[in-house]
């Protein structure tokens, strides 16, 4: 599949949105800019899994928790366009989850004060919403407002086999 590692102008907008982690009561993470490079990516997985051979899709890493796990973009639709594709999340210290189907979805968890760390960490917390973040959701997201779980719930139900193919790399 061709992939275009052009980091979207709608994520670019979304990271100038502040992320408060607000003493745990927030969102835990810390957004870039540009994606990491593909070398980079490789090496971080083979390190993550702990297997040397182990060979990754093309995660598009867009930012991290403040321990260092990595919030990415998983281009496994054919022919659609990156913010079409799912979100997942590797955690520093082997926390794993895709969080949402896509980056519609993704901007519902932020609304609902759920970053990528907090949706794999705590999926059915019921937190106070994000004004920000649901104001940025209700401005661009294309799918409907859903509760937590039940983005994690169609994101899992959609990629039943994502945590078990990679926790099968895992040396």
């Amino acid at each position: 599949m061709s992939l275009s590692r052009i980091f979207p102008d709608i994520l670019r907008e979304l990271h100038k949105l502040e992320f408060d982690y607000a003493d745990g009561d927030g969102i835990d993470f810390e957004p870039y800019q540009e994606f990491t490079s593909r070398m980079y990516v490789q090496d971080w997985f083979k390190a993550w899994t702990g297997n040397q051979n182990s060979d990754c899709d093309d995660y598009l890493i867009f930012g991290q928790d403040g321990t260092g796990g990595y919030a990415a973009i998983w281009p496994v639709r054919e022919n659609k366009s990156l913010i079409e594709q799912p979100i997942v999340f590797f955690g520093s210290e082997g926390e794993l989850g895709i969080v949402a189907s896509n980056f519609s979805d993704y901007l519902w968890l932020l609304g609902n004060n759920h970053g990528p760390y907090e949706a794999v960490a705590y999926p059915d917390d019921e937190r106070s919403s994000n004004e920000d973040f649901l104001a940025f959701a209700n401005k661009h997201a294309t799918t409907p407002r859903r509760q937590v779980s039940e983005i994690i719930k169609d994101a899992q139900s959609e990629f039943p086999k994502f945590e078990q193919k990679i926790r099968a790399l895992c040396g």
